[in-house]
């Protein structure tokens, strides 16, 4: 376990690692079964990827609505009197004429082999209103930078709007090596037909496999749980080599 220690001036930042809301942004809590409505917590690979970092939220009493008319962005909302001292205010600001920056006040300390990523909050991508904030990526290396002073977010497209309500997540921030040290490979004729041969055996057991998970959702969508039975296998591996 890695352990990411964090300090900040305002406690309504309330970091925490990234829950499935439900209901929520993420659905209902609908079973897997014939004749419910999809959504995004069905899918296990989403379900892993949204609780992988850990989610910022919107610290504010008051909302704020963040719209551009006429090619010039405005933020509505009251944040009170400036406090007392040397914080920027109000928190927003423009950032040129396609973004605008929020000063964050949240310093996490990652160690020197490690970076922070912002990025949108998992919600962004089940929002179907088109009013959540759109966190711009960017990594930052915190060992030596004690302080993230802004977040950058993509303004709102020509009449849109995008709003940050108080209790709502506004972002999410991943922790990764700070360097991305890949190359990419190609697989030789012998490992090719390693996978080509696994991904043939596991179709052919698809049936078996999915046999108590195969549903149909309200939208006339085929689900099955194949993955999340070979999900739950590497899992239960892992554990019986490395039991906690």
């Amino acid at each position: 376990m890695h352990d990411v220690r964090f300090r900040l001036v305002n406690p309504g930042l309330r970091p925490r690692k990234t829950k499935l809301e439900m209901p929520g942004w993420a659905g209902k809590a609908a079973p897997r079964a014939d004749g419910s409505h999809e959504y995004a917590w069905h899918c296990a690979p989403f379900t892993e990827g949204a609780q992988y970092g850990i989610e910022i939220f919107y610290p504010y009493d008051n909302e704020l609505h963040v719209s551009k008319k006429d090619g010039v962005l405005h933020f509505d909302g009251d944040f009170g009197p400036p406090p007392d001292d040397d914080l920027q205010w109000p928190p927003f600001r423009k950032f040129g004429g396609d973004y605008f920056t929020y000063q964050l006040l949240l310093d996490l300390k990652v160690g020197e082999d490690w970076a922070v990523r912002t990025e949108p909050h998992p919600r962004f991508y089940t929002d179907t209103t088109g009013t959540v904030p759109i966190a711009v990526p960017a990594l930052l290396r915190t060992e030596w930078w004690p302080m993230i002073s802004f977040i950058v977010f993509k303004a709102p497209r020509e009449g849109e709007v995008h709003i940050f309500r108080p209790g709502e997540p506004m972002l999410q921030i991943l922790v990764l090596p700070v360097t991305s040290d890949i190359k990419l490979v190609p697989m030789d004729e012998d490992e090719a037909a390693e996978r080509e041969m696994r991904g043939r055996r596991i179709h052919a057991s698809r049936p078996a496999l999915a046999a108590d998970s195969t549903w149909t959702s309200d939208t006339d969508t085929v689900f099955d749980g194949t993955y999340r039975y070979l999900l739950r296998a590497a899992k239960g591996r892992v554990n019986e080599r490395d039991p906690a």
